[in-house]
């Protein structure tokens, strides 16, 4: 078991539970799973940085990212139907806890000039929303080895409906935020 999946078990959820009142174990809110996502952008054409791209966000994620393609061609931005545009991961379960943890731990604090995380990131049903400018901030990617720099969207999906149990929980698990 990871150490932020146990520190949820033992601590965080009996104090959301008394927080916020639930009487039921299954009404407290929890990490539901994490997507990861990246666009290729300029880059669109240049087989090899694909091939680069989904090694390294491999090494990120845990596991192989999905392509995914265009929906239909839109040619003021030189995009044709099922032309590969981006690629996504799903974390759930164990990966999940070890991202979220690498992310909280080691990614975030190595951002440049970093003074924590904006609280407007919430959806208003309890999911939250961060974009990272460069990959380089996590300890699998080797800095020598990059030939490109890629950002990536972070969702965080919490069984919480609402925004205020959301932000309970994940200031528990120590997320960075601007206060």
């Amino acid at each position: 078991m990871n150490r932020l999946q146990e520190q949820y078990n033992k601590q965080i959820a009996p104090a959301l539970k008394e927080q916020f009142g639930y009487t039921n174990v299954m009404a407290v809110p929890k990490v539901k799973q994490i997507n990861l996502n990246i666009g290729v952008g300029k880059y669109l054409k240049d087989n090899r940085f694909m091939e680069s791209l989904k090694k390294d966000f491999t090494k990120l994620a845990g596991q192989a990212p999905v392509e995914t393609k265009a929906r239909k061609s839109i040619a003021g931005f030189k995009v044709r139907e099922q032309q590969v545009v981006g690629m996504t991961v799903t974390l759930r379960g164990q990966r999940m806890y070890e991202f979220l943890d690498k992310l909280i731990s080691i990614g975030l604090p190595r951002v440049k000039d970093f003074r924590g995380v904006s609280r407007k990131g919430f959806d208003g049903r309890g999911n939250y929303n961060l974009g990272l400018k460069e990959h380089m901030v996590f300890p699998e990617i080797s800095q020598d080895a990059i030939e490109h720099i890629f950002g990536l969207q972070v969702t965080i999906a919490t069984t919480a409906g609402k925004d205020e149990p959301a932000y309970a929980l994940l200031k528990a698990m120590k997320f960075p935020f601007k206060d």
